[in-house]
């Protein structure tokens, strides 16, 4: 099993920055790719952004590229979302997952909405 607990979400203004992070506990050692991802009032969940491996090889979303950044720490046990130059479209819930050989995990969410 793998716990998720996000944290770092909040009203900001567009152009503003947050970061957004991600605890992660249980079978840190089964997890094969981290991720973010949003979901906006009546719309899918989407991927904004994914960390894999040992190489910590990063991919984003189009939509936030060179504006969003996704790392972890040594440990890997914290995932962070560092959003910068934020948008009203942003605006979302944020989730972080956990993928495993077996299973996708994910957390609560966190609320992430900028104003114009």
């Amino acid at each position: 099993q793998v716990r998720l607990v996000e944290s770092g979400g909040g009203l900001v203004q567009a152009g503003g920055s947050l970061r957004l992070s991600c605890a992660v506990s249980g079978s840190i050692f089964s997890i094969n790719t981290m991720g973010w991802y949003r979901q906006a009032p009546g719309k899918q969940r989407d991927l904004v952004a994914t960390i894999t491996g040992g190489r910590s090889t990063t991919y984003v979303s189009d939509s936030v590229k060179g504006r969003f950044t996704i790392t972890t720490n040594n440990a890997k046990d914290m995932v962070y979302l560092q959003m910068n130059s934020l948008k009203p479209e942003d605006t979302a819930v944020y989730y972080c997952s956990a993928r495993t050989a077996w299973a996708t995990f994910w957390g609560q969410g966190t609320q992430v909405t900028v104003s114009s």
